[in-house]
């Protein structure tokens, strides 16, 4: 990190600094991140404002109190390694923080005598708490999906003629194939760390219906799947080769209640926007695939390293079955999809749903 242009945290519309400091702190983490309060954006000299926008805190008979709440998995960062991340935070702003033991659900509660020094502890755990978060591994997803009975048998169908004509091409082989009972879109992941944290994706998920029928107009989209495309610049050098995927009355629907749902749940803060549109794309064959054949393919932030990757040449697959039909069916919900997951129809297991009709 640049010291002289740190990264700077937004949240809950104040501009943090945050600091590296080098700390065997953790197993999976090198460093610490701390953070240190900059003012509201675009402003200096102001102190820190005593209320918190987004917890209360209270007045006791002792003083102060406020209680926030946090994801178990989090809890280590805040105590640090033998505790001292929590002693610094309790010694610089003069409040105590207590944090449920580790695995249980519950409140981290901040008490204090001033309410400063209690807001200010809300603030630092709230920095600490929003920069680890983001280096969770996601957990769902939301995906259209594409398992309907017809895509399948195209698929299947697919991948027979590619293997027969094409299994001499280097790195062409039945591995790298996508499983046809989890054919899919995936239109952005999210990282939910505890079941509160799954019901609120669902009710935010919810609440995209009135939007989603309107531009449905309360109908399942009729959907085409034909031709194939590749994602980097270099065909004999691929590692992701997806369907394309467009509605029959060649209209961007798909994309819009894509864009719109991104834009919601990134609203809520619990997605984070990759890109300024949804690349939808159907994965049909994907060299993840070849060493794990339960690996997701979501175009998500944390996928495998491309060296760790073997490429395939797809030049004779793009060749023969450019223009493959893969079959016609009707789209009729988006999903909130568990990741590592399967259920009876093996797609992955549905944490909520919303219907286009």
């Amino acid at each position: 990190m640049d010291v002289l242009r740190p990264a700077i945290v937004n949240i809950n519309g104040r501009m943090y600094r945050r600091n590296m400091i080098k700390e065997e702190q953790y197993d999976e983490e090198e460093e610490e991140e701390d953070v240190s309060y900059m003012g509201p954006p675009e402003s200096e000299d102001l102190e820190v404002d005593e209320s918190c926008d987004t917890t209360s805190i209270e007045q006791t008979d002792k003083g102060y109190r406020c209680a926030i709440d946090v994801p178990s998995v989090l809890y280590k960062y805040i105590i640090g390694k033998k505790g001292e991340t929590r002693k610094r935070l309790e010694s610089d702003t003069k409040t105590s923080i207590n944090i449920p033991k580790p695995g249980v659900e519950g409140q981290i509660v901040i008490t204090g005598s001033h309410k400063a020094a209690v807001s200010s502890a809300v603030t630092r755990v709230d920095v600490l708490v929003e920069s680890f978060r983001k280096k969770q591994p996601f957990t769902h997803f939301l995906s259209f999906p594409l398992n309907d009975p017809k895509i399948q048998e195209g698929f299947l169908s697919f991948k027979d003629e590619v293997l027969q004509q094409c299994s001499q091409d280097h790195g062409v082989d039945g591995s790298i194939f996508q499983n046809p009972a989890k054919l899919h879109m995936t239109i952005g992941t999210l990282a939910l760390l505890n079941d509160t944290e799954v019901r609120k994706a669902c009710e935010h998920l919810q609440e995209c219906q009135n939007f989603i029928r309107d531009i449905t107009e309360g109908k399942p989209l009729k959907l085409e799947v034909t031709g194939i495309e590749y994602m980097n610049d270099d065909p004999a050098m691929v590692d992701v080769l997806y369907a394309k995927v467009n509605l029959k009355d060649k209209s961007d629907k798909l994309q819009v209640i894509a864009d719109r749902l991104v834009e919601h749940f990134v609203s809520a803060g619990l997605m984070v926007r990759e890109w300024d549109r949804v690349k939808l794309h159907a994965t049909v064959m994907n060299t993840l695939f070849r060493k794990d054949s339960t690996v997701e393919d979501t175009g998500g932030p944390r996928r495998q390293a491309m060296s760790e990757r073997e490429a395939f040449d797809a030049k004779n697959i793009l060749k023969k079955c450019g223009a493959y039909r893969f079959g016609e069916f009707e789209l009729n919900a988006v999903l909130l999809s568990q990741r590592y997951s399967t259920d009876c129809s093996g797609y992955y297991t549905s944490a909520g749903s919303t219907n286009f009709s």
